[in-house]
């Protein structure tokens, strides 16, 4: 009977839960959708069934001169009176939501370039602005509006690397402006959604424009270059989001172009940006960079001068302070009312567009949860993205893949338990990073013997001369030395801590003391080495190159990075990535840093043997390009097949030279790309779907034209170079074009 009792009373208790419950929930769904049908609107701008343009109308007819000019400053702050919050437009998201707390970290951006999958951009752009909607959702329920948590992202980095010293090339996505337009424009469509009223999250395009070091220079440096290299490598990659992507934002840099800065340049800013373009968006400055006008460029007087040129030049947000002078300004007729409004309005439609003034429920986004932060499905494509980062430079005797059950393995270096080159810089935290040395262990055999000491310091000489690695690690069947930089030595000008030059670096050299180390192994040794190397920019490495046994660059390749280069060195997968950037044999190969002139520099105009060319990584497997079409209509066909034994992903490159190829045009120039997976023995017929206007150049005016006479087409697995071919690249198949 006791028995029964208690039966019959946990069912009766199970019951009335499940009854609270269900009608708690359904309550509180009533009350969630009720935030917006019940929504009485206080003023009339807030008014849902009006047009942005006419809600952003009615708001700024209620503002004072000072409110307004208090919208905008970067940090806007609240105007109780009218029921504004406060809003903070600084956020980053280069590679993950950075600078805000938990989130899942992907590989950093000149990474994501080697990866030539735009695909794989377009769900990584998702999943950040599902982060950010997430975290934005849940930082407005507890107050916190402050830097870095909103929804305006200062993101992508849409520079060219044309100079590999530059700190902050490792932002970017690579020397060419083809990838950079392809990476970035998918970066945008995925960080901004596909809603038709709504903007999930705003990217905005940096740093427009001709801006790449050096670092110590930038606020007041004079970028010259002629209107051929300007329209032609400059300026493209910030066009294609602009006009194929529709970015929200662009951000005027530090310096100065064609002698006008950038943020107070009619030239870029209406004439091509807004006029030509067509950009819809709101501008912002760099930080500090409106201050920089008269501080350092010198080209106005006073703040007031400063604040009126960036203001009449197009600059609706001020990154600093010199906007709270516009008050000045006004009063010294330098600017008028209507101005104001102007600016204010094309910056507030931004806000607009993201549902920040609409009722909670509005917005579709609003319904995002925080467990999508660093979710299990993330980290998955974090690692996705980090395999296809990794660029296999050497392979000698097919080394790789090693064998799981290798019975000794030796790690060592510097980079091998450090957390620090994972994460580049414009990073995010959490508490899911696998070091490379975690990735190695976790996949070797537990009968293997596996060891690591660092050995070496990552940029000086070990102040305790006792050696007790070089032995040990020589001795192994294997070692595997994971050398390279970190964010300490390259970087912004005031975060690499490491860098006595401001974040760049003046040598391109792997530093000497790693240099020596490996020598040092190898003099005791013939068993082999696999050099693993982490950077955000060319290393060169002229002397190691033949003499270790196998050479894998892996970039600062995010919180999954351990196990994406453990898979490779394993051969859970086959490297895929290549090379965004070239790789000279030393920076005496380069022109002088604050050159912009593009003669001599990156692929399209280095004449000099590099180390590694742009384009090139090396594949497990082997691929053969043959039958190579192109039609009428400039459909271009070609077969490809693995010729190897295993499947693997392989990168298909399209190149033109004109026939002015190495005097007025680019030597190559990189046109269209596919990713493509191939089984062993399977072969597959890839089409390219070219225009006419695919084979124009850029003249000395700056204008497109059609050369006329033969172009040659180039389609293969790397740059159609002889280096790429002594390396070991597949032979690229070409055919003649006539205009």
């Amino acid at each position: 009977m006791k028995t029964y009792f208690n039966t019959f009373l946990s069912y009766s208790l199970l019951f009335i839960f499940v009854l609270t419950f269900n009608t708690s929930c359904k309550d509180n769904k009533q009350k969630d959708g009720m935030a917006q049908e019940n929504f009485t609107p206080k003023y009339k701008w807030e008014d849902t069934n009006l047009s942005n343009t006419e809600r952003i109308d009615l708001l700024v007819a209620e503002m004072t001169l000072e409110e307004k000019i208090s919208q905008l400053l970067d940090v806007s702050p609240a105007i109780e009176r009218l029921g504004i919050p406060e809003y903070n437009w600084w956020n980053e998201a280069l590679h993950g939501i950075a600078r805000n707390g938990r989130a899942t970290v992907f590989p950093q951006a000149i990474g994501m370039g080697a990866t030539f999958d735009e695909d794989l951009m377009l769900r990584v752009g998702t999943a950040i602005s599902d982060e950010a909607r997430a975290k934005f959702n849940e930082a407005i329920k507890i107050g916190n509006r402050s830097r870095y948590a909103g929804l305006t992202f200062w993101s992508p980095n849409v520079n060219i690397f044309r100079d590999p010293r530059w700190g902050r090339g490792q932002e970017t996505y690579g020397e060419d402006p083809y990838l950079t337009s392809r990476i970035g424009v998918n970066f945008v469509k995925g960080l901004q959604g596909t809603n038709e009223k709504y903007m999930k999250a705003a990217a905005c395009a940096k740093h427009y424009a001709v801006h790449s070091g050096p670092e110590e220079f930038r606020h007041e440096f004079d970028a010259v270059v002629s209107k051929k290299d300007l329209f032609e490598t400059y300026l493209p990659a910030f066009k294609a989001l602009v006009q194929e992507a529709k970015v929200e934002g662009v951000m005027g840099a530090y310096n100065r172009t064609l002698g006008e800065p950038c943020c107070g340049s009619p030239y870029l800013l209406q004439d091509i940006l807004r006029e030509s373009w067509g950009f819809k968006g709101y501008i912002v400055s760099d930080c500090g960079a409106i201050n920089d006008f008269h501080a350092y460029h010198k080209v106005t007087q006073t703040p007031e001068e400063s604040a009126a040129l960036a203001l009449k030049s197009g600059t609706n947000i001020n990154c600093g302070n010199v906007y709270k002078t516009l008050k000045g300004a006004l009063d010294q007729g330098l600017i008028t009312v209507e101005l104001i409004d102007t600016r204010l309005k094309e910056s507030l439609l931004t806000r607009f567009k993201l549902g920040m003034f609409d009722p909670i429920g509005a917005n579709p986004y609003d319904n995002i949860g925080p467990e999508v932060v660093d979710s299990e499905a993330h980290r998955k494509l974090a690692k996705e993205a980090a395999q296809k980062s990794i660029v296999l430079l050497k392979n000698k005797n097919n080394i790789l893949p090693l064998k799981k059950d290798t019975r000794t393995v030796y790690v060592v270096g510097p980079s091998a338990a450090n957390e620090e080159v994972l994460l580049g810089n414009y990073y995010g935290l959490t508490s899911s990073t696998q070091t490379i040395l975690d990735g190695i262990v976790s996949k070797v055999s537990p009968g293997t013997s596996i060891n690591y000491k660092s050995g070496v310091l990552p940029f000086s000489d070990n102040i305790n001369p006792i050696d007790w690695t070089t032995g040990e690690a020589g001795a192994s069947d294997v070692c595997i030395a994971v050398m390279g930089i970190s964010g300490l030595l390259e970087g912004e000008e005031g975060e690499a801590l490491a860098s006595s030059d401001k974040g760049d670096r003046k040598s391109l050299k792997l530093p000497k003391n790693q240099v020596d180390f490996i020598k040092k192994i190898k003099s005791q040794s013939s068993k082999p080495l696999v050099l693993v190397l982490t950077g955000g920019s060319p290393i060169a490495i002229p002397e190691l190159h033949d003499l270790v046994d196998a050479v894998l660059f892996v970039w600062y390749p995010g919180e999954e990075g351990g196990n994406a280069v453990a898979d490779v060195i394993f051969g859970d997968i086959s490297p895929s990535g290549k090379l965004p950037i070239t790789f000279p044999k030393s920076e005496d190969q380069l022109p002088p840093f604050i050159d912009y002139n593009m003669k001599g520099r990156t692929y399209k105009y280095m004449t000099e043997e590099p180390l590694y060319p742009f384009g090139f990584g090396l594949s497990y497997t082997t691929f053969e390009y043959k039958n190579l079409k192109i039609d009428e209509n400039y459909k271009v066909t070609v077969d490809i097949v693995n010729t190897g034994k295993i499947a693997a992903e392989e990168v298909i490159q399209l190149y033109i030279s004109s026939p002015l190829a190495g005097t007025e045009d680019p030597i190559f120039d990189l046109k269209s790309f596919k990713r493509e997976t191939l089984k062993a023995g399977e072969t597959k017929t890839i089409t390219f779907n070219l225009k006419k206007e695919t084979f124009n150049q850029i003249n000395q005016e700056g204008k497109e034209v059609l050369r006329k006479g033969a172009y040659k087409m180039y389609i293969g697995g790397s740059l159609p170079s002889k280096r790429s071919l002594d390396l070991g690249a597949s032979k690229c198949i070409e055919t003649l074009v006539n205009f």
